[in-house]
């Protein structure tokens, strides 16, 4: 008795192709969906915000966004887990000496304090959903993983200034972070009523390098052995 072997059946090029460009079609799709949704829940929050809009500006259609993320409060989580892996992935981007704790601390500093200038949708988003008291991003399985290469970052920093002994063993990265964070994001954050009840243009190019070099000071006194002492 003879066994037939079952014959291959060669794919074409072309097929191979199609599930390639469907895939990434796909991700263009919900790339479009995301940009143009932190656009509107940047402008208008999570209740304000129009999945009709946001279809319409992504040249797509309602029924995909449902499709990809489920509901408007899952393509809402999407758009923060998204302003924060940008978020941590411009900051890998940024280039320290590691032979020089202070010039890197003020590095990470000013970097924080610039993206926050550049990208307000960041702020606004983060302003709508501290709204809500954070219960969406508490939802999100990924929420603990964007503050880990910030605080860790900053934690190598720091570890370095102790070793040459030129920065305060006691002192916490989550610490620095916040402090950090808080000086930039309230001055950009508050920026239109701060201007009106100082007086002044908060946004001027002078007042933005003052701030600048306020916080940055501001930080590497915190962390001085010299200034504790």
């Amino acid at each position: 008795m003879t066994t037939s072997i079952p014959r291959r059946t060669a794919t074409s090029p072309a097929a191979a192709r199609r599930p390639r460009i469907r895939e990434l079609a796909a991700l263009t799709t919900q790339e479009n969906i995301l940009r143009a949704a932190t656009k509107e829940f940047a402008k208008h929050g999570l209740a304000g915000g129009r999945i009709d809009q946001i279809s319409k500006a992504a040249k797509s259609h309602d029924r995909m966004i449902y499709y990809y993320f489920g509901s408007k409060e899952g393509l809402f989580i999407a758009v923060i887990e998204d302003a924060y892996q940008r978020f941590n992935d411009a900051e890998s981007k940024v280039i320290l000496k590691m032979d020089d704790p202070v010039e890197d601390l003020k590095t990470l500093v000013r970097f924080m304090w610039t993206y926050y200038q550049k990208k307000p949708e960041f702020i606004t988003l983060l302003n709508s959903e501290n709204l809500h008291r954070g219960k969406h991003i508490s939802k999100s399985m990924r929420a603990r993983e964007y503050s880990s290469p910030a605080i860790s970052l900053l934690s190598r920093v720091l570890a370095a200034g102790v070793e040459m002994d030129i920065f305060r063993s006691d002192v916490r990265a989550r610490d620095i972070y916040l402090m950090s964070a808080a000086l930039a994001y309230f001055y950009v954050s508050n920026r239109f009523t701060l201007s009106a009840f100082l007086g002044e243009d908060l946004m001027e190019e002078e007042a933005l390098a003052h701030w600048e070099e306020f916080i940055t000071a501001a930080v590497i006194r915190q962390v001085s052995v010299a200034a504790s002492s």
